[in-house]
């Protein structure tokens, strides 16, 4: 998929890209910044890097910023920011909603093999297919998120349309924001430590009689870190109130997932999503390795923060050497589920840690039980959801140690589906 994306390439290009600073005023303290992509001016930028070199010669992490753009199949088009802070490389998909495709760090690659191989561009994804699940066609990121209309699965709801009048529409599998390109992308970076490397994009999902939500993200780094931040803001630019719903998709699969692999998160209450996630609701935090024919299992879980407020979670190997963080506000996001397809590798061998404003449950059944939010005219939520990534069995060990008062707190596990 994107093994190919960390070779060097430019040999002599980009060095001199039109617009780089001076060393002189890249000692000043104004933030670096570029506009890679502005749709309202008609501004798009070819393949550009920006390098430590020009922007922070003083700082010790060898980071760099580029853009590319992909060729041949249905990836053809597609754009992508990689961030390179030195210790992480993140592949960030402007055209794929602003969605992560992987990272990497020291070698070691955190996502999943999915069956679709290419970054699919969004003009081939007909959400309609299949009954609703023709997302699932260019399904393979790291992190992507579901929403904003809806971000549950598919099935009909009412809405009130232009005469007033009530009517059925079909909503399909996890909303359309992962597949909206980004209508505007900069990057930031501080020239003074301890050198934030920022990615910011506008992602708009609205229409005429119709809703008019815009997402603004960042995602933010420090030269040098394993971790990077995910800061979110959703705003409805209606004179009505809108409901929205907002799902983080992160997914992981070999090497970190396999036989024996735990995930660690601290839990108030866990619930089977249907009579098949019944079946190993006794073992809901644990993984086997790839199983041909293995039907999905799903739990509904109300997280349960510390005395910040913050909700946690680690899914680490078998052997405690490798694992990827993911925390998050629980009162921005009250609700996460654990998705568990451990099926064979050919079919896609994977995990997803979701994060949400509810479960991905179709919008009618979500509405009936209060976990719709909605949006006042010009209203806007945020939400922070922060990634680190271990690979080293310390690291891991201290991960469990910080999170072990959370976790002798026994969740309540019910046995029956949520309703």
């Amino acid at each position: 998929m994107t093994r190919l994306l960390f070779l060097p390439f430019f040999t002599l290009v980009m060095l001199f890209w039109a617009g780089a600073p001076s060393q002189s005023v890249a000692q000043g303290p104004e933030p670096f910044r570029k506009v890679l992509t502005d749709a309202e001016h008609l501004q798009n930028d070819g393949p550009t890097e920006i390098q430590r070199l020009f922007v922070t010669p003083a700082c010790p992490h060898a980071w760099t910023v580029r853009k590319v753009i992909m060729a041949g199949g249905k990836q053809d088009g597609v754009e992508l920011v990689i961030v390179d802070n030195g210790t992480l490389q993140i592949v960030l998909c402007p055209t794929r909603g602003m969605g992560i495709i992987e990272v990497r760090k020291a070698g070691q690659r955190f996502g999943w093999l999915s069956p679709v191989s290419e970054i699919v561009h969004p003009k081939y994804v007909n959400l309609q297919d299949r009954g609703g699940l023709g997302w699932l066609s260019g399904f393979n990121e790291f992190m992507c998120r579901c929403g904003l209309e809806n971000n549950g699965g598919p099935g009909p709801d009412t809405i009130i349309t232009n005469t007033g009048e009530k009517a059925e529409m079909a909503l399909t599998l996890h909303g359309k924001i992962a597949n909206i390109p980004a209508s505007k992308v900069e990057v930031e970076i501080e020239r003074q430590a301890p050198w934030r490397i920022r990615v910011k994009g506008i992602v708009h999902e609205r229409m005429f009689l119709g809703p008019k939500l815009e997402l603004r993200t960042v995602l933010e780094t420090e030269a040098g870190s394993g971790k990077f931040t995910i800061k979110d803001t959703v705003i409805n630019h209606s004179a009505q109130p809108q409901e929205f719903e907002i799902l983080y998709h992160a997914n992981i699969g070999k090497p970190l997932l396999g036989a024996g692999a735990k995930i660690l998160l601290p839990a108030a209450k866990v619930s089977p999503i249907n009579a098949r996630a019944a079946e190993g609701i006794a073992n809901w935090g644990d993984f086997q390795g790839p199983t041909n024919g293995y039907v999905e299992q799903v739990y509904c879980i109300k997280p349960l923060p510390d005395a910040l407020g913050k909700a946690h979670s680690v899914l680490h190997n078998a052997a405690g050497n490798l694992g990827v963080t993911l925390d998050w506000v629980a009162t921005e996001l009250p609700f996460v589920t654990l998705w568990k397809n451990t099926a064979a590798e050919a079919d896609g061998y994977v995990t997803g840690i979701e994060p949400g404003t509810n479960f991905p449950r179709p919008r009618k059944k979500e509405r009936e039980k209060g976990r719709v939010p909605s949006l006042a005219p010009g209203a806007m939520r945020s939400f922070t959801l922060d990634f680190g990534f271990l690979s080293t069995k310390a690291e891991v060990d201290e991960r469990r140690n910080y999170l072990a008062p959370l976790l002798t707190l026994i969740p309540k596990v019910e046995a029956e589906p949520e309703q």
